[in-house]
């Protein structure tokens, strides 16, 4: 039955394109052991590979839900970025789904800080306090300040402490994130390419990170395991 589920699986993942990984130039010497050939000028990776990574980060997905971890979902590329932020939200998780606000993992106490500001300038807007206290200049202060933190904050408004877990997209494109996680011990799941460092990375899924359709079939396999471990 397993064998049968893993075809089934290779299959799905092949005909997205998650083969597909980055010419012979730009891979990354960790990527080696998960590649089988070339086509044209792209290697191609060993799906055989990419099914098992995908089984145990599943596993992974369903326990932290299981424990009530919050996982925080990261992927700013144009190409993936709608796909991370509808992710996040069919199970009501932080995502960064545009460029990583620096320090969101190593100076959390300050972008604490100003998530408690805009909840406070929020809560005082809908109450209509604000206009009771202040001149009209300063409203226009107030409310440039709060376009400003809800442009930055957009996805983590709800994060109460940091995330027990990072899912990322490309840990090329999102090292910064990458890097705050690594050096606070925060493990990390990711889709990831032949040019991205497998070192980095706790649970690697090895994918072609550029394909939507790709990235799609994942994160909502992925996603389906959070579900499933929140109601067990």
């Amino acid at each position: 039955m397993t064998a049968v589920k893993d075809t089934t699986e290779l299959k799905r993942l092949f005909d997205a394109g998650a083969h597909f990984a980055q010419v012979k130039s730009r891979r990354h010497p960790s990527m080696k052991p998960f590649l089988v050939g070339t086509k044209g000028r792209q290697e191609i990776f060993d799906l055989t590979k990419t099914v098992g990574q995908l089984e145990v980060a599943k596993g992974i997905m369903a326990a932290l839900a299981k424990e009530g971890k919050t996982v925080l979902l990261v992927g700013g590329k144009v190409e993936v970025a709608a796909l991370v932020k509808k992710a996040a939200q069919d199970i009501g998780a932080p995502y960064v789904a545009a460029r990583w606000l620096g320090g969101t993992i190593s100076n959390w106490s300050e972008i604490k800080k100003r998530i408690d500001r805009l909840a406070e300038l929020l809560e005082k807007g809908e109450a209509g306090t604000l206009a009771k206290q202040h001149t009209k200049l300063e409203l226009v202060k107030i409310e440039r300040e709060r376009k400003r933190l809800t442009g930055r904050l957009d996805g983590i408004t709800e994060l109460a402490k940091r995330p027990d877990a990072l899912l990322v997209v490309d840990p090329k494109h999102e090292k910064h994130a990458v890097k705050e996680a690594n050096e606070a011990g925060i493990p990390i799941i990711a889709i990831m390419s032949s040019d991205c460092d497998l070192r980095e990375i706790t649970y690697p899924i090895v994918a072609n990170d550029t394909s939507r359709e790709t990235v799609r079939l994942i994160l909502a396999e992925l996603i389906e395991a959070f579900k499933k471990g929140q109601v067990a």
